[in-house]
């Protein structure tokens, strides 16, 4: 995970927490330097990575293409902001994750560092963007019914050569060639990390070796999933570190419900 900066230091800590969540082995922590002490406090089990500066910049590439080599994904956007240098650095950062061909996840401030490009990309990509930044970089509002944002999703995905999770009242997933939409979540995730853990349980599967599209899917279900789970016990009274402690919960039920259909 790649994130953090001199405001958000909790969102990075959710996504990790939320990869953890899916039972992946190791989560390392890319930050700079004083988010990165915040953000070791928040697990033992978050491995931190302290990038020079406050903010991520261009400097901190030779850290990143070093981390690169010890995972099998990579998460970036959550907490950066939108620095000059920053918007650079994940410019950069992007291209190196290619060259190293591994499985890549875009939320937050990094949807709106690469939406000065909007270019294809080149190895399986996640993007996952709520509505305000799906318009930051595609341009155009996804609006109307659910099967509009359906089209109009698919057709950006595809310009993008990538796939897009659009996150709503009901979340769009499309890789370019097919469209699907998933129902699970309720009113009480609009609390702000949800979409962090969400990226999280995304990235976990990218992880795994499992496609872009079919993580981004068993991502937005089991995140909303959580997230009912949480309200079938606390209301829409719930915090997205709620929904981390959730998640293993909603993937045992899942695997004993297929289970029990082919029994």
């Amino acid at each position: 995970v790649i994130g953090g900066g001199e405001t958000y230091s909790g969102a990075p800590a959710l996504t990790a927490l939320g990869a953890y969540a899916t039972g992946v082995d190791l989560v390392y922590v890319a930050a700079p330097e004083t988010a990165a002490s915040i953000i070791a406090r928040f697990s033992p089990s978050l491995i931190t990575v302290k990038l020079k500066g406050s903010k991520l910049s261009p400097r901190n590439l030779g850290a990143i293409a070093s981390l690169l080599d010890k995972v099998d994904a990579v998460a970036v956007g959550p907490g950066l902001g939108v620095h000059d240098e920053t918007v650079e650095a994940v410019e950069a950062t992007i291209e190196v994750v290619e060259e190293h061909g591994l499985p890549l996840l875009l939320d937050a401030d990094a949807l709106k560092a690469f939406s000065k490009s909007k270019r294809k990309l080149r190895t399986g990509a996640v993007l996952t963007p709520h509505g305000a930044e799906f318009k930051i970089l595609t341009g155009k509002a996804a609006e109307g019914t659910y099967r509009d944002r359906g089209k109009l999703v698919m057709k950006e995905a595809s310009k993008l050569d990538a796939t897009v999770l659009l996150k709503g009242n009901v979340d769009v997933v499309s890789d370019g060639d097919a469209v699907r939409f998933n129902r699970t979540g309720n009113p009480g995730m609009t609390v702000g990390g949800t979409g962090d853990v969400l990226s999280g349980v995304v990235a976990g599967y990218l992880a795994m070796g499992v496609s872009p599209f079919e993580a981004a899917t068993a991502g937005a279900f089991i995140n909303g999933a959580a997230g009912d789970a949480v309200y079938a016990e606390k209301g829409y009274h719930m915090l997205p570190s709620d929904l981390v402690e959730k998640i293993p919960w909603v993937i045992e039920e899942s695997i004993r419900g297929r289970t029990r259909r082919k029994a």
